[in-house]
């Protein structure tokens, strides 16, 4: 793993490996949505579905890596109370915000016709939960040194 991925070497656990494709994909799929409404376009409406299934996907990867690794992740209690049970509740709320979503868009391919609007919503309301859920996660990894081994452990919480 070493040559491969010499990073890697450095990391707590392999959940930063995967958290930041679920974002890229599923903000891709609500631009793609949003421009696809407004031009009716059948190509985008197939791009954007690929995208939030590929976000889903990624989504459900980067959760049972967050679960798996969670435990293990070297922060003080101060931290783990202040930013990772935080962090814990949006992301999973957001991938089942996404999990709803996706089962919604492969029933009605490629994007639902009818209540539209509530489907485009719902990306709204992901792409939040996901912003506040990675502002969290970035603070224990920058803030914290939750991501790797760079800083004696544990560093405790301060505003």
């Amino acid at each position: 793993m070493d040559r491969i991925l010499p990073g890697a070497a450095h990391l707590q656990n392999f959940h930063p490996l995967f958290v930041h494709f679920p974002i890229a994909f599923i903000y891709g799929a609500a631009i793609l949505y949003f421009l696809a409404s407004m031009r009716a376009s059948e190509p985008l409406k197939w791009s954007a579905l690929w995208m939030l299934a590929l976000g889903a996907a990624g989504a459900a990867a980067s959760v049972a890596t967050g679960l798996y690794a969670g435990s293990g992740v070297m922060v003080s209690l101060s931290v783990r109370d202040q930013l990772l049970r935080h962090h814990k509740q949006l992301m999973l709320a957001a991938s089942a915000v996404t999990g709803v979503l996706i089962v919604w868009a492969l029933a009605a391919r490629p994007m639902p016709a009818r209540g539209r609007y509530v489907f485009l919503a719902g990306l709204l309301v992901v792409m939040l939960l996901m912003g506040l859920g990675a502002d969290f996660g970035g603070r224990m990894v920058y803030d914290y040194n939750a991501g790797g081994d760079a800083c004696p452990q544990p560093i405790d919480f301060s505003k």
